[in-house]
């Protein structure tokens, strides 16, 4: 099987770059081994630019983050793209539409495979450039990496520790690329 874990977010706005950043971690901390075939992307804010590469695989991971109503900062919403809860409205900056949208668009072609969604809430920032996460997201994205990882386990994939990079040190050489 092959399974895609997709990256998203601007890198150049803190928090809103979580699931870019939760994807290097990914990439650089563990080796994916087995008969499944684990591929590690960052989307960063491409969306429909993202739509071949979505459906060239049989299940895929998305880390983003999320608007939530009366959320707290740092909270974690584990869902299927098929069931998203009510509450998340994706409404916090133009990449989280566009990237719902594109989700929605594959979706109506039919050719979607099965999505699951690991979001963390961001502290929103506005338009000043930062690589500074709040510590809230940081401590969110602990429990992030966790369902990450048991989701890929259920799945089949073996997964094992190879490093530990910090995250913080992660988002702060994002712009570098791994």
């Amino acid at each position: 099987m092959k399974i895609l874990v997709l990256g998203i977010g601007n890198i150049l706005f803190g928090d809103e770059g979580i699931g870019v950043h939760l994807s290097n971690l990914l990439k650089l901390n563990y080796a994916f081994e087995g008969k499944h075939q684990v591929e590690i992307i960052d989307g960063g804010t491409m969306a429909q630019v993202l739509i071949p590469i979505i459906t060239s695989y049989e299940r895929v991971l998305i880390l983003d983050c999320v608007s939530v109503a009366q959320a707290c900062v740092g909270e974690v919403y584990y869902f299927d793209f098929d069931n998203v809860p009510e509450m998340i409205t994706w409404a916090g900056s133009a990449h989280e539409v566009e990237m719902l949208q594109t989700l929605k668009l594959t979706q109506l072609l039919g050719d979607l495979p099965p999505v699951k969604i690991i979001g963390i809430v961001p502290e929103v920032i506005g338009e000043e450039t930062a690589f500074k996460l709040s510590s809230e997201v940081k401590k969110g994205a602990v429990l992030a990496e966790k369902l990450a990882i048991e989701y890929l386990t259920q799945l089949g994939v073996s997964v094992r520790k190879i490093d530990d990079r910090d995250l913080q040190e992660i988002a702060d050489f994002s712009f570098r690329g791994y």
